[in-house]
């Protein structure tokens, strides 16, 4: 297999005019106004943490104490309140066609996914798309019969699809070989065991068109699937619902969403045969999106263009998912340095990326021992100013839960009700996932086994 460089075009620029500017606000003006904000809310958590930043001076200097207390409140708080501002500010521009017809195609690399392909197939051949999908299904050095299953399944469902083999392990390279087939200027990449709703291909196709010029990809909206499982399931499905929602929205407003997820997004085609196709890396999804971005690209996120995935439901399944997650970002810091990335938007954001080790370690290494200790009256760790983190959490997700509610009832869907996931989510899903992360990290370190599932 052999892809094709071209040497990148420079992005066309495109100025969209408000309709009524009385009322519309810059985005560097909504940046700087979150900004703003944020650091008013610090400047207060630090001066009430004054007493307990003397605490625990006493017990492990100062130095150390504002080390720890940085990065388990102080910088934690700032940005969850940059988070809730921005999220007041955003508001997603409006389609210009929201039934377009440009013939698509669709992407599914799979591994021994012979359970589930045909699933997957039936629920593309339902979409309320226009146009035509031509779907390539690459089986992946699988060892059962997704090869064939998924063959009948495209008869069965009288759809386009072209089953390829790519003997060589790796999801990069089953894209990559798909890639050389593809004829059409958008692609979109879907996992074999996500489902899409109805309208999810006409609304991701919608806004990419609907997006000025130098728009190369947008990342659709990613709910679960089989959040009626075990407790950890249903904890996931707030954490989609709300939290990764909450932060690829507010990197869209930014114009510099960080990961066009493989699971569910479209892209240029040329733009990708620009850049050399996916990487070969365990997040080639993050590596290939900042790629994109520090050569002058823009990449959007589309919620209205839902998709629905089995999350984990193993403590083991779900550790190794989370920490290849954090493995992949530190590859995409390693290749793309954040002060590389051409604008102030998008080296904030993917400098934030660069302080994420340094917050989930102290949270696993003080956190967490803090929150032990405490049980037993030592409250050097887990003091008060952590405490204030939490309002403008429920806060954000507040704002998210109406927009989200706004978007379920355009799409003919309903929240499900799950207050006990909502509780474990908000109170302990940080404890599982900063240790998950700083497995991650020390695997990338160490150069550890890349596994794919």
């Amino acid at each position: 297999m052999k892809l094709h460089f071209h040497h990148p075009l420079p992005p066309r620029k495109e100025v969209r005019r408000p309709l009524n500017r009385s009322i519309y606000i810059p985005v560097f003006l909504k940046f700087w106004l979150s900004h703003s904000a944020s650091f008013i809310w610090m400047i207060f958590s630090i001066y009430v943490s004054l007493p307990w930043l003397n605490d625990l001076s006493n017990v492990v200097s100062y130095p150390i104490a504002l080390f720890i207390i940085a990065g388990i409140s102080y910088i934690p708080g700032y940005l969850n309140a940059f988070l809730v501002i921005s999220l007041i500010f955003d508001k997603q521009p409006p389609f210009k066609n929201e039934n377009p017809s440009d013939t698509v195609s669709i992407l599914i690399a799979a591994r021994n996914e012979g359970e589930v392909i045909s699933r997957t197939l039936s629920y593309i051949s339902k979409q309320d798309y226009k146009g035509k999908l031509k779907v390539f299904v690459i089986d992946n050095a699988s060892s059962d019969d997704t090869y064939k299953v998924a063959e009948l399944a495209g008869t069965a469902f009288n759809l386009d699809v072209t089953v390829l083999r790519e003997t060589r392990p790796g999801k990069f390279n089953a894209l990559n070989s798909a890639l050389e087939s593809v004829t059409t200027q958008y692609v979109i990449t879907l996992d074999a065991d996500t489902i899409l709703h109805r309208s999810a291909v006409r609304f991701l196709v919608a806004r990419i068109k609907s997006a000025p010029l130098d728009i190369c990809a947008v990342a659709g909206s990613i709910l679960v699937r089989n959040s009626r499982g075990n407790l950890l399931a249903r904890m996931q499905e707030w954490d989609y619902f709300l939290g990764i929602a909450s932060i690829k929205r507010l990197q869209g407003l930014y114009q510099g969403t960080l990961v066009a997820q493989g699971a569910f997004s479209i892209y240029d085609t040329e733009r990708i045969r620009q850049h050399g196709g996916w990487p070969d890396a365990i997040g080639e999804d993050i590596v290939l999106t900042w790629n994109l971005l520090k050569n002058g690209w823009k990449v959007y996120f589309e919620p209205l263009a839902v998709a629905f995935t089995d999350v984990p439901d193993t403590l083991p399944h779900f550790a190794k998912q989370r920490s290849r997650w954090a493995r992949g970002m530190i590859e995409a810091l390693k290749q793309t340095k954040p002060w590389q990335q051409p604008e102030a938007y998008l080296k904030y954001l993917t400098g934030i990326n660069l302080i994420m080790p340094y917050l989930d370690i102290v949270y696993t290494l003080c956190w967490l021992p803090g929150l032990i200790l405490s049980f037993f009256g030592y409250y050097w760790i887990v003091g008060l100013t952590t405490l204030l983190v939490l309002p403008l959490t429920l806060i954000s997700y507040g704002f998210l839960y109406q927009y989200q509610k706004h978007v379920f009832k355009r799409l003919g869907l309903r929240i499900r009700k799950n207050k006990l996931g909502f509780f474990v989510f908000v109170c302990f899903y940080q404890m599982l996932m900063s240790p998950i992360s700083t497995w991650g990290y020390i695997q990338e370190v160490f150069k550890l086994r890349r596994v794919w599932k």
